[in-house]
């Protein structure tokens, strides 16, 4: 499970909700402690704290023992890390699709996404790393953090471009970036009231960053031991 690290922070349990396999059945809700019994964290987050990345382990032999339904995105098959994203040839203009749960809209008895379009407003800063997130013309609000944003298939393009022919994970919602206006005091021309809107534009997270938390997690885990060989008969 992966979503944005300040969802974790200063939390001790989150509820994770799944649709079961039956159509006419609730969806169902899993409590997941974020912290063992001695307060250790059970969850990982970038070595940068203001890369905002959470990834936490599931049981996905139990999910598929209570017949819910759940999907994952594979890295090697549905993924664009940057250096993928700049082999696609994936630029500004492009269409992305943003999927989460807005405002806490989650369907009533079961989970049903809601889907936003968008286009991508600026990459080249990220892929030359030069930056830390990409940028997305597509209005998200809370409940959107955390959420997938994927690339939408095309088979047009702008002249002395490519067109990207799939669906590739790219990111994931940081938040909206908001647009501010500082209200001055007429008398003493300082700041009395500040006004927040949501630009239309969100912050993305690379996947680059989450893969980095996951290798790491990887490289933390016990080795299995090898199978033993069948003895040859003599």
């Amino acid at each position: 499970m992966v979503t944005n690290r300040h969802v974790f922070e200063n939390r001790e349990q989150v509820v994770v909700r799944f649709n079961p396999e039956e159509a006419s059945t609730a969806a169902r809700e899993y409590p997941v402690d974020l912290k063992n019994q001695n307060g250790q964290r059970l969850w990982l987050a970038h070595d940068n704290p203001d890369v905002d990345v959470a990834v936490l382990a599931i049981n996905a032999k139990q999910l598929q023992q209570d017949r819910v339904k759940f999907a994952v995105f594979q890295s090697d098959k549905h993924v664009a890390s940057l250096s993928k994203v700049e082999e696609l040839g994936v630029s500004e203009g492009d269409g992305v699709y943003v999927l989460g749960f807005p405002m806490g809209l989650v369907g009533g008895e079961r989970n049903f996404v809601i889907v936003r379009q968008g286009v991508i407003a600026r990459i080249r800063d990220a892929v030359a790393k030069k930056g830390a997130e990409v940028l997305i013309d597509a209005t998200v609000f809370p409940g959107n953090s955390g959420g997938p944003v994927v690339t939408r298939p095309e088979i047009a393009s702008v002249s002395g471009t490519r067109a990207v022919g799939a669906a590739y994970l790219v990111g994931l919602v940081r938040s909206y970036v908001p647009y501010r206006d500082v209200a001055l005091s007429a008398q003493t021309q300082r700041p009395r009231v500040i006004f927040e809107e949501n630009s239309g534009l969100a912050a993305v997270v690379p996947i680059d960053f989450v893969q980095e938390v996951i290798r790491r997690h990887v490289q933390t885990l016990p080795e299995v031991p090898a199978a033993p060989q069948p003895t040859p008969e003599s």
